[in-house]
């Protein structure tokens, strides 16, 4: 008989690494599905009114639901599995560490001969290739934010502990030396008002 993968699986970044590898693809068959459609097939016009009037989600939130999916598959697949309601900083960071392995940004290493040039190396090293600080900074936002919707304990919230706010800082700080970037932002210059006119002669 024929087999279906579900799509409803949600697609960690961790399906391809080690620490546990993706979760199983459940099988639904041919027969079931169609038999589940044509029980629905009733309410298909009242569900589809409802649903194209209900607003389609930001790609923030879109993102943000991915990425607790993800973090949610992570420590299922976690050796011993480990419960969000027992999840800490620790944890957290550990995570970061593991998505280091699917990062696509060189950081130099001190020996290495570009440690420090903002241009693209001319030639190829070793240096490994890690998450960029950047990404890391979004990525906890958004689970610090998902976190607080879910759960809704801020200060049990493991994505604002401060272990996590310094090994950012020292990502950052590493990277900032190593790519020859400075992570700094820019401050933004004032605009005074221009000065009013003279006033007319009499």
């Amino acid at each position: 008989m024929e087999f279906l993968s579900n799509s409803d699986s949600p697609a960690g970044s961790n399906s391809n690494g080690s620490g546990g590898g993706g979760g199983p693809v459940r099988l639904v068959t041919v027969a079931a599905a169609a038999s589940s459609s044509s029980g629905e097939g009733a309410g298909a016009g009242a569900s589809s009114s409802s649903s194209s009037s209900s607003p389609s989600p930001s790609r923030y939130e879109s993102q943000k639901r991915r990425d607790w999916n993800t973090f949610g598959q992570y420590l299922r697949n976690h050796r011993p599995p480990l419960l969000l309601s027992h999840c800490s900083s620790a944890h957290v960071l550990e995570f970061l560490r593991y998505l280091d392995q699917f990062g696509k940004t060189k950081i130099h290493a001190h020996v290495c001969p570009f440690f420090g040039r903002p241009t693209p190396a001319p030639a190829p090293c070793t240096c490994p290739l890690r998450q960029a600080w950047g990404s890391l900074d979004s990525l906890i936002g958004r689970l610090r934010a998902a976190y607080d919707e879910n759960i809704g304990n801020p200060e049990t919230n493991p994505f604002a502990a401060r272990a996590v706010r310094l090994y950012l800082r020292e990502v950052r700080e590493h990277q900032s030396r190593a790519r020859g970037i400075s992570y700094e932002k820019k401050k933004r210059k004032k605009h005074h008002p221009p000065p009013p006119p003279p006033p007319a002669a009499a």
